[in-house]
């Protein structure tokens, strides 16, 4: 039986998840020494809270081989086919650590079939094109044409973001200290991508939280393909103020196929802080629109 798996970084809300029984391996996240797992034994109302006060200490590290060993070890046991989605290679090191368990369980299983796919995307981003496999697998789409439609995606898939604060972009080193304090004290927020290679880009700034948070919808009428016939992923991170205005503006400005909503967990929420909030769409027409 082919299976597709992902981890927690793709942010897709549960309703998607039980919809499909699909196995998302969590993202490590250490709390004043605690080692947690994201989505299991640490959930983002709980995760935000603690973010807020500044005295916690709080990491994320990349899911290692060991994690990713156990999680395939079942599949090349049961003798199913996987296709794992990873998280972006230009944010963290989960997909080298994923092809370093891979050779670990081939060498017990030699027949076991495991295609890994780097996602070049994040939060929702990586979640769309999680979702849209799914669906393709579920309207009965083969699996070399489902690893196909991955690696295009990965190429093609639009994220536009903001922040609320500076604060974790300077607490992570992505912003220098003195630019962050200009900024902070202007106003200006960050308009950030994702960029070819899969890592964080800053695109430009502008001044206001409500003026960043129309630059996505403007980016949205820009970028989309025929929104009509896409699926548009929105996430947030615990911040349903500026989530309900954005998806008010979407619903006045853009007419889209279908929404997602979800929150920005761990993997992505701990560099940002409350209030990330962003739209992921496909950039071009969909070559793999029959499976939709």
């Amino acid at each position: 039986m082919l299976k597709i798996i992902t981890d927690s970084a793709s942010d897709l809300p549960e309703e998607i998840i039980r919809r499909f029984d699909l196995h998302v391996i969590p993202t490590p996240v250490v709390v004043n020494g605690e080692d947690l797992r994201d989505g299991q034994t640490i959930h983002t109302k709980e995760f935000y809270d603690l973010l807020d006060d500044m005295s916690n200490d709080i990491k994320t590290y990349h899911i290692n081989p060991e994690m990713f060993y156990e999680a395939f070890l079942p599949y090349a046991q049961n003798g199913d086919e996987v296709i794992y989605l990873c998280f972006s290679t230009g944010i963290a090191g989960t997909y080298n650590a994923a092809n370093l368990a891979k050779q670990s369980v081939l060498e017990e299983y030699p027949e076991f079939d495991i295609t890994i796919i780097d996602s070049k995307c994040a939060s929702v981003g990586f979640g769309l094109l999680v979702y849209k496999l799914l669906l393709m697998q579920k309207n009965g789409a083969p699996k070399e044409e489902l690893v196909e439609a991955g690696r295009f995606y990965a190429d093609h898939i639009r994220h536009i973001f903001t922040v609320k604060t500076l604060t974790y972009l300077i607490k992570g080193g992505r912003l220098s200290k003195f630019k962050g304090a200009v900024a902070t004290t202007l106003d200006m927020k960050p308009i950030i991508t994702v960029d070819e290679n899969g890592s964080l880009k800053s695109l430009f700034t502008v001044r206001g939280r409500k003026k960043s948070l129309r630059v996505l919808i403007e980016d949205v009428k820009e970028h989309c393909v025929n929104p009509e016939t896409q699926i548009l992923t929105i996430c947030h991170g615990e911040d349903t103020e500026s989530l309900d205005f954005v998806l008010k503006e979407l619903d006045e400005q853009v007419t889209c196929k279908e929404k997602v909503i979800s929150t920005v967990g761990c993997a992505i929420g701990a560099h940002t802080g409350r209030g990330i909030i962003g739209i992921c769409f496909l950039d071009c027409e969909d070559p793999y629109a029959k499976y939709f």
